[in-house]
């Protein structure tokens, strides 16, 4: 008898290029042309500023058990979807890196991390997991993981209509729920951004929380409109991404050990001011072995410390929210 998951695995297949296609920005003449902001009414000014923005702190007094610090380490696992597939631009060498990010990197970060008892959140387009889904069993084994949405297959959501946008993140929470059997709570925008509609879609959708946006370093309410949203924002940030710092064909290049020390100066900076350290890591970048070393030695930096929680997204999602009396 063929599985639920064969099922919708191979129905997903047949539905990719449609999908991929309908992901595509649209043509750069078809565009508007942007107008610079001198140019702006004062209405449009404000509209635009405050569609979406940090409201009130969410910053706890204290962690769970009186601890200091929180500690959230996220995977976005993106593999195939972002070395050639999402920007139609795929060759079989760009390819091959993201099988190296399912094939060999997640097996050696989750190892990791399982060795160091610490849990961990993986932000995921679905596609990826389509396309490798024994990942799933890997991050699944240790029980203390969190699956997360990243997209269909890290789509440009930012470009799409809200009709298209919908669709496809619907389609990625259907799939991995049925492949991993929970219903995902947490979600990344692919790039970091939101279209006009992306705050309207997950909240319908019900997510609990966000880890797109970079309006502080600690939990806060996303507002809409100038109104709050019950939305919990779990801020990210470009320097604690490692994505853009070790790659070796960008121009913001840096030694992985000079960006571990980065990592460690913002750890402490969390620890003084008790509130959240949250990293941001891609298995098929961080997972290389000159590469894990950075993430195994400031483990072990971080646990050098009194007084850390290390939680998955969800769980400080969870905390700060019954904390805040949401």
């Amino acid at each position: 008898m063929t599985s639920p998951r064969y099922t919708l695995y191979t129905r997903l297949l047949v539905l990719l290029p449609a999908a991929f296609w309908a992901c595509q920005p649209a043509p750069r003449d078809a565009e508007p042309e942007n107008e610079p902001g001198w140019l702006w009414s004062d209405e449009r000014v404000m509209e635009t500023v405050n569609a979406v923005r940090a409201g009130r702190s969410l910053q706890p007094d204290t962690w769970p058990g009186g601890t200091r610090v929180a500690v959230l380490l996220s995977f976005d696992v993106d593999n195939e979807t972002v070395l050639g597939l999402r920007y139609g631009d795929a060759t079989v060498g760009s390819l091959s890196q993201g099988q190296f990010g399912a094939r060999v990197a997640l097996p050696r970060v989750v190892g990791l991390l399982d060795r160091e008892g610490i849990p961990a959140s993986f932000f995921i387009p679905a596609v990826s997991l389509v396309l490798n889904p024994f990942q799933a069993d890997i991050i699944q084994a240790a029980g203390h993981h969190e699956f997360a949405i990243h997209g269909w297959i890290h789509e440009l959501n930012s470009t799409l209509d809200a009709e298209t946008e919908r669709a496809l993140l619907e389609r990625a929470v259907e799939y991995m729920t049925d492949v991993t059997g929970v219903r995902p709570l947490g979600y990344r925008a692919p790039s970091w951004n939101f279209s006009p509609n992306t705050l309207d879609i997950i909240r319908e959708m019900g997510f609990l929380y966000d880890s797109s946006l970079m309006a502080d370093d600690r939990p806060y309410e996303i507002n809409a409109h100038g109104e709050p949203t019950g939305m919990v924002e779990l801020p990210v940030e470009w320097i604690l991404d490692d994505a853009p710092l070790f790659n070796p064909l960008g121009t913001r290049y840096s030694h992985p050990r000079d960006v571990l020390q980065v990592w460690k100066d913002d750890f402490d900076g969390a620890y003084a001011e008790g509130t959240m350290f949250l990293l941001t890591m891609h298995p098929h970048v961080i997972g290389h072995r000159s590469r894990i070393v950075v993430l195994k030695e400031l483990i072990r930096y971080i646990k050098g410390h009194e007084g850390v929680w290390f939680a998955t997204h969800l769980e400080a999602a969870r905390y700060v929210k019954e904390q805040a009396g949401l």
